[in-house]
């Protein structure tokens, strides 16, 4: 430690640009490599294998949600009470305790191996806020958030392109190439790990800009929660449709794409990759915008935006104006553009806006517990209720519905917040009564 604590001081002396890039790349690294432990499972089909009615790789991605799901709900209190010397510590332990669980994935007969991918999710849902902890409250959080935030993008597709590479060219069985998978990644995040950890701690100018981000207690929570409840309730409902879709898209890309007829194993990353680009460009205009609450206005129109993009581009692909890929790279975009700033910048502004010290990752996880826990709800419920539906007709029908309703709640959203902005600005102008003794 004492020879990390050397290394940090010299590259405290960095320029701070240089510096926002090294979090940025080592941020982006980190949850990249974290997705190979997540996600690889995904790019097996697992087909011909069901258990009470249900497809086995249904249930695997709802053990796997639930786990995630549970350590979102329990993230709210140990992401808020975080202290900055325990973080790089706890990546690698969770993580390290996700790849074991692959591992008896991987040694235990299917159908007694699926409780091990609750297992796997449960520790992986809590590496976001420990990575996004090194990144909030600087000048340049939007920029490194962008970044980190294409990783929700990339590492998915990228994941999967390597996982069937496994598969196809090496032979790796579906329930091996989860565990190897990881293991390829095992080195790139020690390094990228290490990478954070020398990232020294936001400057004077930071704190001054975006207010000091602390560990909050349970009353300091409960307070911030009570002073914006509409706000909130607004922001959770298009969240969680955001989280549903997206995780549908996340989990079932490979039957989505077979369903339209395609089977390019490269087809994820090409996509992928382009919505990657735009969402950065996106997000790292907002380093530009000083202020805050204009910042914060510019986050509601992206997801306005998002709802529009999804809702226009499943009208044209239903009316048969436009293809498949175009449909999904603007259904995909258009979902990314309305829940990437929610993991990156949405909160990071609001509480830079009315002045509240404390820390983003609480409300991430406030806004990801209810997320997962309508994911796997709906997961439930289709398999349960309506197994015969494809996942390309489930996806499709679906968006519409956040095109719609989360287009509303954005708006309302925006409107809600303006407001009690504009109350804040009236109630520092009102003058004090004094009363003469």
């Amino acid at each position: 430690m004492k020879a990390i604590d050397q290394l940090r001081v010299k590259v405290a002396k960095w320029p701070y640009p240089v510096l926002s890039l090294m979090a940025a790349v080592s941020a982006f690294g980190a949850y990249t490599s974290m997705y190979a432990f997540r996600k690889a499972f995904t790019a097996g089909t697992f087909t011909g294998q069901q258990y009470f009615h249900v497809d086995y790789k249904v249930w695997l991605v709802i053990a796997q949600v639930i786990g995630y799901t549970c350590s979102k709900f329990y993230g709210i209190k140990f992401i808020a009470e975080l202290k900055p010397d325990q973080r790089a510590k706890s990546i690698l332990l969770l993580i390290g305790t996700a790849w074991i669980a692959l591992l008896f994935f991987a040694i235990v007969p299917a159908p007694y191996n699926i409780g091990f991918l609750f297992i796997n999710g449960f520790p992986l849902g809590l590496i976001w806020g420990l990575v996004f902890s090194y990144l909030e409250g600087r000048k340049s959080t939007e920029f490194m958030a962008g970044v980190l935030s294409i990783s929700l993008i990339f590492a998915s597709g990228f994941v999967k392109t390597v996982a069937r590479t496994l598969m196809g060219s090496f032979h790796i069985s579906e329930f091996t190439m989860p565990f190897v998978t990881g293991a390829l990644f095992v080195i790139p995040l020690l390094l990228f790990v290490l990478m954070l950890e020398l990232m020294p701690p936001p400057t004077s100018e930071d704190i001054k800009l975006r207010t000091k981000r602390e560990p909050m207690d349970a009353a300091e929570r409960k307070h911030f929660l009570q002073r914006f409840l509409p706000g909130i309730i607004l922001t959770l409902v298009i969240y969680v449709l955001l989280t549903i879709m997206r995780d549908v898209r996340d989990n079932f890309e490979v039957e989505i794409w077979a369903s339209l007829g395609i089977k390019d194993n490269t087809i994820y990353t090409k996509i992928d990759t382009i919505i990657s680009v735009l969402v950065l460009v996106a997000i790292s205009f907002l380093i530009l915008v000083k202020r805050n609450l204009k910042a914060f206005r510019i986050i509601h129109y992206m997801i306005i935006s998002g709802c529009l993009l999804i809702g226009t581009g499943t009208i044209l692909f239903g009316l048969g104006l436009i293809g498949p890929m175009v449909w999904m790279t603007m259904a995909g975009l258009g979902l990314y553009l309305g829940y990437v700033p929610y993991n990156a910048v949405f909160f990071e502004r609001l509480l830079a806006t009315f002045h509240y010290k404390g820390n983003v990752g609480f409300l991430i996880y406030v806004a990801d517990s209810i997320g997962y826990l309508g994911s796997v709800s709906v997961l439930l419920v289709k398999e349960l209720g309506q197994p015969s539906i494809s996942w390309g007709t489930f996806f499709k029908n679906s968006v519409m519905t956040v095109a719609i309703v989360g287009g509303i709640c954005a708006t309302l959203s925006l409107l809600y917040f303006l407001r009690e902005a504009k109350k804040d600005v009236d109630a520092q102008k009102e003058p004090l009564n004094i009363i003469p003794a």
